[in-house]
């Protein structure tokens, strides 16, 4: 670089390049600064960088898209019985976003939420984000004891029951979102008039344990708690394909009927269903394992017993009030006695009245597989204390 000597002195030209250099470098930082405030500003009022963050990877009921400036939810039914697609968009609070005309809008995070059904709840408790649930339906189930608390304060509010809500009581609580459940009972076309999101939570339906336990990170996306979900999801992933693997090479895989009959028809589920799956990856087979079914199958007791008359284990889940036993079973059904699991006292038991049957386990599987794995292969987990199944031992 030339120096031009305009004041006659070689000190005096040191002197003008060290402050034209201090120019520069404060003007050089002055807009690297601004060019790093402009691109996280961007950043926080553009695309949210959370699709990345919520890898879905056995859940096929929920998926993430990115916008300009916000996130598509799509929700969908996981069994593909009903083709009804819903999308949602998804928008940081206090952001402005172009959204579809048509699209209803989440602002993330959800401050507060009404939760419809136990599985929706447990998410909330695995996340530990309890006092973000400010309505539910019910409690003649409650377990936990942060919420049962939470409804003695006020603080979370029973609204009624699906197809009956108290509409009044929902506006007063004014949540930021409604999960609900589309293919039950309903009656939320009331509802839409309060202007609420009503948000599809369609875990129930999912076809795998894994698959219905990572809903945790759809309610984590809903409350900004991605890292907490993730973190969670991945622990129970570990667990339940490390304890998978343990029977994989089993020698002998027990059979196993599940249901009960009720007014003359007995209620099972298919061979691709959840059940179906959390027996298959316990160790034993299913007895409709080849039914191509995924949800609820209805079947009289004779097609029931023609299959699982010599079947080793019989699960039931029931609210029974007071203390199941063998001689409670015979009593609904004489001919539940003809059932070789009967005859041997290999019924695989869960009495929903005194264990958080839907409050807990969906989010649990890993503890659901293990008390399955200790029934079917005791060697395996011989210290293994059950807690949602055991064999009915009376």
């Amino acid at each position: 670089m030339r120096l031009i000597n305009t004041f006659g002195g070689k000190e005096m030209n040191v002197v003008r390049f060290f402050c034209l250099l201090c120019v520069c470098s404060v003007l050089f930082c002055c807009k690297s600064v601004s060019r790093k405030q402009s691109s996280g500003e961007q950043k926080a009022k553009g695309g949210i960088d959370t699709v990345s963050r919520i890898p879905i990877k056995y859940a096929k009921g929920f998926w993430l898209e990115e916008r300009d400036g916000y996130m598509v939810l799509n929700i969908k039914d996981p069994q593909e019985n009903s083709h009804t697609h819903y999308q949602y968009a998804l928008v940081p609070r206090g952001v402005k976003a172009q959204t579809p005309e048509n699209m209803p809008v989440v602002q993330l995070p959800v401050r507060s939420a009404i939760c419809m059904t136990s599985l929706q709840l447990s998410n909330f408790i695995k996340l530990g984000a309890m006092d973000r649930v400010v309505g539910i339906t019910s409690t003649r189930f409650l377990f936990n004891p942060v919420m049962q608390k939470r409804v003695e304060d006020g603080k979370t509010l029973r609204i009624g029951i699906e197809g009956n809500f108290d509409n009044e009581l929902i506006m007063s609580i004014n949540p930021d979102l409604m999960l609900i459940s589309p293919f039950k009972r309903g009656g939320y076309d009331a509802v839409k008039d309060i202007g609420i999101p009503l948000v599809p939570h369609l875990g129930y339906k999912e076809m795998t344990p894994l698959g219905q336990a990572e809903w945790i990170k759809f309610v984590g996306l809903l409350l900004g708690m991605e890292e907490v979900a993730n973190r969670e999801f991945d622990r129970i992933e570990q667990r339940y394909n490390s304890l998978k693997a343990m029977v994989g090479e089993v020698k002998r895989r027990p059979v196993v009927f599940s249901g009960e009959l009720r007014g003359g028809v007995w209620y099972a589920v298919g061979g691709k269903s959840f059940l179906a799956q959390l027996f298959h990856d316990a160790g034993a087979d299913y007895f409709l394992k080849d039914d191509p079914r995924s949800g609820g199958v209805t079947l009289d007791f004779e097609t029931v017993y023609s299959q699982a008359e010599s079947a080793d284990y019989w699960r039931i889940a029931n609210s029974f009030a007071g203390e199941y036993c063998y001689d409670a079973l015979k009593a609904q059904d004489e001919r539940y006695a003809d059932f070789k699991a009967f005859k041997e006292k290999h019924v695989i038991y869960c009495n929903m009245r005194q264990k958080p049957f839907y409050e807990s386990m969906p989010a649990e599987p890993e503890i659901v597989l293990a008390d399955m794995i200790k029934v079917f292969h005791p060697e395996i987990l011989p210290d293994h204390e059950p807690i949602y199944y055991d064999i009915l031992k009376k």
